[in-house]
């Protein structure tokens, strides 16, 4: 999982802004590690947010605007009645599920942003109250949005995960690597 993002190969734009938003995947990730279902669905603060949550809300989100960005429909269809559903694994949903289902998500948010002809290329926001009528983003905003998405809900875990048992991110980076300390 990327902790550091090296800079771009000269003109590698994209290149660049994948490996901004795999960054923030592996914070996210890495907030899950050692975890079991329990204490990933458990919700340590005054906020509504779990672990498990966040990690099918940010799947549900890049999916859906990669596929509007395709011109298609994203795969679950939200709105006010339904919203809090992607903050809650359901139905058989897990953990171990959840990242399969991300880490496809991620491979075919990829393979979109390096086919698109150009990072111009446009296509319309949802017919949604809180985009502009008839508004319009690039696949660079895409990409964008996509990291700030993601880095705004890798903060959260890293909040949740400490409230959980006390591990901060450095200490997770380092059961990720397998080691027992820094340096």
């Amino acid at each position: 999982m990327v902790t550091h993002v090296r800079a771009e190969e000269q003109g590698d734009e994209r290149g660049a802004l994948l490996d901004f938003i795999e960054e923030q995947r592996g914070g996210i990730r890495r907030s899950l590690l050692g975890l079991t279902e329990e204490q990933a669905a458990s919700r340590p603060s005054a906020s509504e947010l779990s672990l498990s949550g966040l990690l099918k809300h940010v799947a549900e989100v890049e999916q859906g605007w990669v596929a509007r960005a395709k011109g298609e429909a994203p795969a679950v269809k939200r709105d006010e009645s339904n919203w809090h559903e992607c903050f809650v694994l359901a139905d058989g949903e897990t953990v171990v599920s959840q990242l399969a289902y991300w880490e496809k998500v991620a491979a075919e948010t990829e393979a979109f942003l390096r086919a698109v002809p150009s990072l111009d290329d446009t296509f319309a926001l949802p017919n949604d109250p809180w985009f502009p009528p008839e508004g319009r983003v690039s696949m660079r905003w895409l990409a964008l949005h996509l990291i700030r998405e993601t880095a705004r809900h890798a903060g959260h875990a890293d909040i949740i995960r400490e409230s959980l048992d006390g591990k901060t991110a450095f200490e997770l980076v380092a059961m990720d690597r397998g080691t027992t300390s820094w340096g």
